[in-house]
């Protein structure tokens, strides 16, 4: 019979070799369909209940139980996709390296193990793998129309394995500002959309944002400036795209975007998932996640909580990573939290 530290040993070979397969699998949004039939394949050959869930095209979420348990009442998540660019596996000492080793497929292996491991412990919880989430939620807006009844959602993000108490929320919003064309050596034939622009932006940034004492405050970035035809023309026409991270309700902060920008340029919301906040426990250490995740897309699955392995500010780096001793301890933690959700000593 194998000692204890021997299997434990082992299973933390498995976390990392699992972690590190997964990032070899290119799944840049929307290129979801190899790691999602990874997945899936992988899970029914740990024993699992695993189907995929069709959202688009060859794209499907994953979702799995185990026999006989097929309505658990927690169930972990997070996503399969990743930001480009596709960057491979490598490892040292203390880390696993490449894009999506803390967002999130560090997080799908620890989830996995997680589950195997309460599944000893007689807990046996659901596991939900989604794609879309860097993009538009898609994977999590088709699984909350098949909900299976959960009462609790561990999604996974970086978060140094502490539980977010929040999550901000994410306003996008375009100004198009118009003008006419004019020789640039008789400007006062032309009407310039760029000036306009500059003008809407400065209004915006002299704008007071909302503020919450316990998760801090909606901040904005302006993401992309288009405008002009040539430098000698006077530009008829110019764009921008800002996205503001909410601190709560986004009613009155679009009608103070619109009051503040004016005739300037025209003002459209494309696309607002709401601030969120999340179910803690007692004890545990904790943060506010100022990034956004799929959990506003997912509330047919039971109350949300939020945690899992690495940094976000490793996310979306060129030498991202999580730190072995992260992933290990990540395992632990959900553990933990289905324990204490349903009342047993995992």
């Amino acid at each position: 019979m194998l000692a204890a530290d021997t299997l434990l040993c082992m299973s933390m070979s498995d976390l990392f070799a699992l972690a590190r397969r997964l990032i070899d699998i290119e799944s840049i949004t929307p290129n979801e369909g190899a790691v999602g039939e990874f997945v899936c394949s992988e899970l029914l050959r740990r024993g699992f209940a695993a189907r995929k869930m069709a959202v688009e095209g060859e794209r499907a979420n994953v979702m799995a139980t185990w026999p006989g348990h097929a309505r658990p009442e927690v169930v972990f998540s997070t996503h399969m996709d990743t930001v480009p660019p596709f960057i491979p596996s490598s490892e040292d000492e203390a880390r696993i390296y490449g894009r999506g080793a803390c967002d999130a497929k560090g997080i799908i292996a620890a989830q996995i193990v997680a589950a195997e491991k309460l599944r000893g412990a007689g807990v046996f919880v659901g596991l939900l793998f989604l794609v879309g989430e860097e993009t538009n939620s898609i994977g999590a807006l088709t699984a909350n129309q098949h909900p299976i009844g959960a009462r609790y959602m561990v999604n996974g993000e970086p978060t140094e394995n502490r539980l977010a108490v929040a999550s901000k929320g994410a306003l996008h919003v375009e100004l198009a500002a118009r003008g006419k064309m004019a020789h640039s050596a008789y400007p006062e034939l032309g009407e310039s959309a760029i000036d306009k622009l500059v003008e809407a932006l400065h209004r915006l940034h002299a704008m007071k944002l909302p503020e919450v004492a316990d998760v801090g405050a909606c901040t904005k970035n302006v993401g992309i400036i288009e405008g002009g035809r040539a430098r000698n023309v006077i530009p008829d026409r110019a764009r921008a795209e800002l996205f503001y991270r909410l601190v709560g309700p986004a009613s009155e902060l679009k009608a103070r975007i619109v009051e503040a920008v004016g005739d300037l340029a025209e003002v459209e919301f494309t696309r607002e998932t709401p601030f969120m906040r999340m179910h803690t426990l007692e004890g545990m250490p904790t943060m506010v996640a100022a990034f956004t995740t799929d959990v506003p897309s997912l509330t047919n699955w039971g109350k949300p909580l939020l945690a899992g392995p690495g940094s976000i500010h490793a996310a979306h780096t060129e030498g991202e990573f999580v730190e072995k001793r992260q992933l290990e301890e990540a395992v632990e933690l959900y553990c933990g939290i289905a324990g204490t959700l349903l009342g047993k000593g995992a």
